[in-house]
């Protein structure tokens, strides 16, 4: 009798944690506008996006794009958000056009979708039919004392 060699044997294939199923309200495009506070940094502005979301092939990653204005400031960013099964929370990083990167954790609880870094950080609210969420950016100087910087408006186009 010969012992069989399992290392040839298939392998159940990974599965993503079922709490990455609970960001399946953000795939699709949608129309995102906004109005950016007054600050030393400049004048109020106009924030107007087309934010799309897709899941990466085997549903480990939720890929978030970004193509805006923020004022007549040209914005493309990119967004790779994961859930960390240690911390049960989703971290997000970003990418944009003009050289920052962005590393955050968020929570989806219920309605509510929050987003904290270093200096900036999301509370925003979904509607009771999931096709519009809206919420307010805030920054810090010491991630301690936070000001407003923009609120808002995301509403699912497909």
């Amino acid at each position: 009798m010969t012992k069989k060699d399992n290392s040839l044997a298939p392998h159940d294939p990974p599965k993503p944690d079922p709490a990455l199923i609970r960001l399946n309200v953000f795939i699709g495009k949608w129309n995102t506008e906004g109005l950016i506070k007054a600050s030393p940094s400049g004048p109020t502005a106009r924030l107007k996006a087309i934010d799309t979301y897709e899941w990466l092939p085997g549903g480990f990653f939720l890929i978030h794009h970004v193509d805006g204005y923020m004022g007549d400031e040209e914005v493309k960013t990119i967004e790779i958000i994961g859930y960390d099964t240690s911390s049960e929370t989703y971290f997000t990083h970003s990418y944009d056009n003009r050289g920052s990167v962005g590393k955050y954790q968020a929570n989806l609880l219920d309605a509510v979708w929050t987003i904290a870094g270093k200096s900036e950080r999301f509370t925003g609210m979904f509607s009771d039919d999931s096709n519009t969420l809206t919420g307010r950016w805030e920054l810090s100087g010491d991630g301690e004392s936070w000001v407003p910087w923009m609120d808002i408006k995301l509403t699912k186009v497909v």
